[in-house]
């Protein structure tokens, strides 16, 4: 039988040391021997036939740490069964003592599921910021920086012509071609033929212009352009007004936060720093030089807001708790099947991407169920 001794420590970790008697795991040393001798060729044996116990001297380690690779988490699964512990990370296992024919002694630090408290999260009030106003300014704006590119990209002069070459005669007289071979065309010289200049390039922008980047006419595009620029305003102050209710859940949220998480989310937001300095062609360490600065550095710098975006995420968990939000397997489905992409969707046939989609389709219905109760 199992005995365990549990500890709880700060920052939601717990030790807990586990002893498994020999007899609780002698069959399944015995089981992955059998599986490692069938590959194990011996001097004086064929491949698979030889002796157990000379199988198991030849293996040593191997075959322990085989074994302890498998009894170890079936034990741990064992000893926290009945508790309220939930593992967020990998357990770290540690060989305390060991013993063929007596027992296996071994310590697990794993991170434990934090406690979460939030204060009253239906009392929060938030008023939805005032949404940017767009004017013609902003719409003068957008069209000269369109116009500016599109101009950049037009012929401004005319094309080069190669030069013609004075028709060549023969020693013998014989009418003969720029490139030396026989021309039995009119000998007459004609007049060379002056290229067509292109069309001069507009100086301020016109239905030319809007036709070449979609639009019937310049007053078309313009009304485009107000448009979309008015739905990204509505878009930005609608995050705004999102962010602005997370931040009022983090105030009121209490946990003791694990490092585990902190690092995950510092790590998170080092892969958006480096996708944004690929974008610019740049490569994350010329970045971190020219900044004077390095990944450690950084990351020290950034731990603050870290701790509360992690902070904030748990207090929205723990109101989806509270709330009874979840997201069904059609809710899910739905979801994948806008996927366009076919190698994207295909990873959403595995179970970590689905239950990662599902945690932030939560985190999101959680948001729009407070903005109903915040407002």
């Amino acid at each position: 039988m199992v005995q365990k001794v549990i500890n709880k420590l700060p920052k939601s970790q717990i030790d807990v040391t586990i002893t498994l008697p020999w007899a609780d795991f002698q069959n399944k040393w015995t089981e992955i021997l059998n599986k490692l001798a069938q590959d194990i060729e011996l001097p004086g044996f064929r491949k698979g036939t030889a002796p157990l116990p000379m199988v198991e001297t030849q293996l040593g380690r191997k075959l322990e740490d085989e074994v302890f690779r498998v009894v170890m988490p079936e034990s741990l699964i064992q000893a926290l069964q009945g508790s309220d512990i939930v593992p967020i990370d990998y357990p770290n296992y540690q060989i305390m003592s060991f013993q063929k024919g007596v027992e296996l002694k071994f310590n697990a630090r794993l991170t434990n599921r934090p406690e979460i408290k939030v204060g009253d999260y239906k009392s929060i009030k938030v008023a939805k910021p005032a949404g940017k106003q767009v004017n013609e300014a902003d719409v003068d704006a957008v069209i000269a920086d369109l116009f500016n590119r599109w101009r950049l990209r037009q012929p401004n002069t005319p094309a080069q012509s190669a030069p013609q070459q004075p028709e060549a005669q023969s020693q013998n007289n014989g009418p003969m071609g720029s490139s030396g071979s026989m021309s039995f065309g009119n000998n007459t010289p004609t007049e060379p033929t002056a290229p067509t200049p292109p069309a001069p390039v507009a100086d301020v922008p016109n239905d030319e212009f809007a036709k070449a980047v979609g639009a019937n006419s310049i007053a078309e595009l313009r009304t485009q352009v107000k448009t979309d620029l008015e739905s990204q305003a509505n878009y930005d102050n609608e995050l705004d007004y999102e962010e602005a209710i997370l931040q009022e859940v983090e105030k009121i949220t209490n946990v003791d936060l694990p490092d585990v998480l902190i690092q995950d989310e510092l790590n998170r937001m080092l892969l958006s720093l480096q996708r944004n300095v690929t974008e610019r062609g740049l490569l994350l360490e010329e970045y971190l030089k020219s900044q004077q600065k390095t990944v450690d550095s950084i990351k020290n710098e950034w731990k603050p807001q870290a701790e509360k975006n992690v902070r904030m995420e748990l207090g929205l968990s723990e109101v989806a708790r509270q709330e009874g939000v979840n997201i069904t397997d059609e809710e899910l489905q739905v979801e994948i099947d806008k996927i366009q992409d076919a190698r994207v969707k295909q990873q959403f046939t595995q179970q970590e991407p689905k239950m990662q989609l599902r945690h932030a389709l939560r985190q999101t219905k959680t948001l729009t169920k407070l903005k109903s109760l915040v407002g």
